[in-house]
């Protein structure tokens, strides 16, 4: 791999992209976080921006659908090294989530980076959030 080519930290299923652009239609301006507590916190969770403010604890890993994706910096401790694979499924979405009424929710499969990939992600870091 050369050091021209970008590694993304997450990407998203052709399902997740469907929902995406759906709920980014109905609520405007989006975002993604996953914050890695129990329960609901542990999936991937869509708000609208206005209404979630990311916080000095998280790091932004990208953007999937056009849709910027945060985590928490110490749950990014665990995922570093894979990439994040965001699907939309049957199911109920986290409670406070966008998707919850569409009976389907977003759910994050994983994949481990390959060696060159991580070489390229240690000279490109997470951009940190700052407040």
């Amino acid at each position: 791999m050369t050091d021209t080519k970008e590694v993304d930290r997450v990407i998203a299923t052709p399902a997740a992209v469907e929902l995406i652009d759906k709920l980014r239609a109905e609520h405007g301006a989006v975002l993604f976080h996953q914050s890695g507590g129990c329960c609901d916190g542990s999936a991937p969770m869509m708000f609208p921006q206005s209404e979630f403010m990311v916080g000095s604890s998280d790091v932004k890993l990208g953007e999937i659908a056009s849709v910027p994706f945060y985590m928490s910096e110490s749950q990014f401790e665990y995922w570093q090294h894979t990439q994040l694979i965001i699907d939309a499924v049957p199911g109920n979405g986290g409670m406070f989530s966008l998707e919850r009424p569409s009976g389907l929710r977003f759910l994050t499969r994983s994949r481990i980076f390959e060696d060159d990939e991580n070489a390229w992600l240690q000279t490109h870091p997470v951009e940190r959030v700052k407040n």
